[in-house]
């Protein structure tokens, strides 16, 4: 499941009120119904402020794109000082008066009132044009280190999907603010594609290691799934070779089970692979940079014996000077 998003309106369709108003949300395309406050959506947000609060600690948290702020009532009900924001008006109106103080109405592209120990954004950004989004998670970065982040990488079809990426690509878009995936975390129980970017500053060869040391375990893992699933198929063709069906029909809960497993550790696998591969690349610029850089700098202190010695004194010499 995910939640309905904030977004600005596209042009030439409307104001976020008409986008996002009272229609949207009681024909909710990603839900398969009404999103409303019922039982399923409160115990699915519920689980996933338990995994948060499991996971994380937080101690102040930020959902951005909160739409009838579910996620920020179960936090709030935990003991963490939770907060809301999102575009449409509406959905703000429909939050519980327990945090209706705690939510508001504004664009993810105005920038942020203070500092959030997490930021989550759970399918949101999908929904704003390319240029927005760049301005969003740049605003997402500047007030916190942490942001949980899901963004579905299909749904085409959805008529508000103005933006949709694959995991790479939004790798590759907070990893220009310094944020960098942290791939030790499950984050199933929000999306299977659910990630948790952390700002780190590390040379880029940590961070080239952790990428594939990622990408390692997870093909380890892929395969792992792959043989499961191998050996539920020979038991069901030695079942149905000999004519039982009592154990059928857990068996292939098994495999339907085994097959969603692969899909899901599959689509994870290329967007690791993805960006283990810019990381890579970005490695092999900075190096070649630094060639280029260095072998500059010979070229000028060939030329003029001494420039680099007469520059540094020069630099020590302005640092010294009173303001």
């Amino acid at each position: 499941m995910s939640e309905p998003a904030t977004s600005t309106s596209p042009p030439g369709q409307g104001t976020p009120e008409t986008e996002y108003g009272a229609a949207y949300y009681a024909n909710y395309w990603g839900g398969g119904g009404a999103y409303e406050r019922n039982d399923r959506w409160l115990d699915f947000f519920g689980a996933v402020a338990d995994g948060i609060i499991r996971d994380f600690h937080p101690t102040s948290t930020l959902d951005a794109g909160c739409a009838m702020g579910f996620l920020v009532e179960a936090l709030h009900k935990r003991g963490v000082d939770a907060s809301g924001v999102d575009i449409s008006e509406y959905a703000i109106s429909q939050v519980h008066e327990s945090v209706a103080d705690r939510c508001n109405a504004a664009s993810l592209t105005e920038p942020l009132p203070r500092r959030y120990d997490l930021i989550t954004c759970i399918e949101v950004l999908e929904h704003l044009p390319p240029a927005e989004t760049e301005l969003a998670i740049a605003n997402l970065c500047g007030v916190t280190d942490r942001v949980l982040f899901s963004s579905t990488p299909g749904d085409y079809g959805e008529p508000t999907h103005l933006n949709v990426q694959p995991p790479e690509g939004w790798s590759a878009m907070f990893a220009k603010h310094g944020f960098m995936r942290d791939l030790d975390r499950d984050l199933s129980y929000v999306s299977p594609w659910a990630a948790l970017y952390v700002r780190r500053e590390e040379p880029l060869t940590e961070t080239v290691r952790r990428y594939d040391h990622g990408w390692s375990r997870l093909r380890q893992e892929v395969a792992e799934v792959r043989g499961s699933l191998l050996n539920s198929q020979d038991k069901l063709a030695e079942l149905e070779a000999g004519g039982g069906v009592e154990n059928r029909p857990e068996l292939l809960a098994e495999m339907d089970r085994l097959n969603e497993e692969i899909l899901r550790l599959r689509d994870q696998l290329i967007g690791k692979d993805a960006e283990l591969g810019a990381a890579k690349g970005r490695a092999a610029e900075l190096e070649d940079r630094s060639l280029r850089v260095v072998g500059a700098k010979a070229k000028i202190e060939a030329r003029i014996p001494g420039l680099g010695r007469l520059l540094g004194a020069l630099l020590r010499l302005l640092r010294g000077r009173p303001s």
